[in-house]
């Protein structure tokens, strides 16, 4: 068992404190730049920031499925945090400036199984999560600069 790690990163073509409230906005932009691999997706609790409460199914794979209650938290300027209530994963989301943009980088920690699971999802979790993120970046761009 060992802690898996994934990140991507993307400059978009907004303001930093735009790309910040974006990403903030569970209610709102955040539906709107997921993926085809989440599904359920729920506000719970807020939708705005700290103290937003959001449910979703994230299919990794056919096969790979969690099942996540997120808790976010701003610890920082420009920086989310998300724990899954029902796991280890942590996805951080920071933001900022860049030129005439900004950067955006999520990273995402979790405790990987053992054995020969754990090889599996230590050797193909990250490449398929990363493609995830990239595709998730590129929305995300096209949402705050529309």
């Amino acid at each position: 068992m060992g802690q898996i790690r994934v990140s991507a990163e993307k400059t978009v073509g907004a303001s930093a404190a735009k790309v910040f409230e974006a990403l903030g906005d569970y209610a709102g932009t955040r539906p709107k730049v997921l993926t085809e691999h989440f599904s359920e997706y729920e506000v719970r609790e807020g939708g705005q920031g700290e103290g937003t409460v959001v449910h979703w199914k994230l299919a990794a794979t056919s096969k790979r499925v969690r099942d996540c209650l997120v808790s976010v938290s701003v610890p920082r300027e420009h920086t989310l945090v998300e724990r899954d209530a029902n796991s280890t994963m942590v996805t951080t989301w920071s933001v900022a400036p860049e030129g005439e943009g900004a950067r955006v980088k999520v990273e995402t920690t979790w405790d990987g199984a053992g054995g020969v699971g754990g090889f599996f999802e230590r050797t193909f979790a990250p490449g398929g999560l990363r493609k995830i993120y990239d595709e998730q970046l590129t929305r995300l761009d096209s949402e705050v600069t529309a």
